[in-house]
Order: structure tokens, then C-alpha cells, then sequence
């Protein structure tokens, strides 16, 4: 087995996709109505044909209170490998993206920590 396609919960599709493409970097892969909402993924440009992340609608009643709960308590809903994390935080900083935690190290890696606009806290992270 192997990953394909990891989603992310998001309070608006069109939003998450100005922001996880715009803002972040990532490629629109597939764009697909589905009704109401969309089957709507991106990939790091950098393996187009890897895992793809899917934008998915918080519709279901339980998300938003999961969500919720999650960024409450400070716990990202995901995490993405940089090369570079001190470069990331000021690129993404100086974009106007709100950091909960700059570069912390912990271990064998540094994370910090961001708010995707669209509910979640999301955290990025170099290996050493």
C-alpha cells in the first residue's frame, strides 16, 4: 500500500485553494465538481505525480467541532517537510501568514506552526 491522496478539512474550498496555492506554493492537480462542492487536490510542485492533498469541505456536522477542538488545544492537523524552515517562516511571514509558533526545535527536527486561514494550524518541519 501506498499513500495517494491525504485530505485536509477546510471551511471554504475556493479560499484553501488561494492559499495552499498562492500562498504556499502547491500545484493544482485535480479540479472535479461534485455538486455542491469539489474534488479538489494540489501537489508539492516538486513530485506532481506524488501524494495529493485533498481540499475537503468541513460539511459534515462533527468537523467543525474537531477542528475546532484541535486548534484549541494547539495541535496542527497536519505537517509538511521543508528543506529550509528558517527560510519558510520569513518567506510565509513576510506574506502575511500568522505564525502560532516560530521555528522551535525539538529533537531531530524544528517545526513551527501556522493558521491556514481555512481552520487549522498547520506545522512545517526540517529534518537535521
Amino acid at each position: 500500500m501506498k499513500i495517494v491522496v491525504t485530505s485536509i478539512l477546510v471551511d471554504d474550498q475556493a479560499k484553501a485553494l488561494a492559499f495552499y496555492h498562492h500562498v504556499l506554493g502547491f500545484q493544482p492537480k485535480e479540479d472535479i465538481a461534485m455538486g455542491r462542492y469539489r474534488w479538489l487536490t494540489l501537489t508539492s510542485p516538486n513530485d506532481p505525480n506524488g501524494v495529493e492533498l485533498l481540499l475537503e469541505p468541513d460539511a459534515h456536522p462533527a468537523a467543525k467541532t474537531y477542528k475546532a477542538a484541535l486548534k484549541a488545544d494547539g495541535i496542527p492537523a497536519t505537517s509538511f517537510a521543508v528543506r529550509d524552515i528558517q527560510a519558510e517562516y520569513t518567506r510565509l511571514h513576510a506574506g502575511g501568514v500568522l505564525f502560532t509558533q516560530p521555528p522551535t526545535p525539538m529533537g531531530p527536527v524544528t517545526v513551527a506552526v501556522f493558521d491556514d486561514t481555512c481552520g487549522n494550524l498547520i506545522q512545517i518541519a526540517q529534518r537535521h
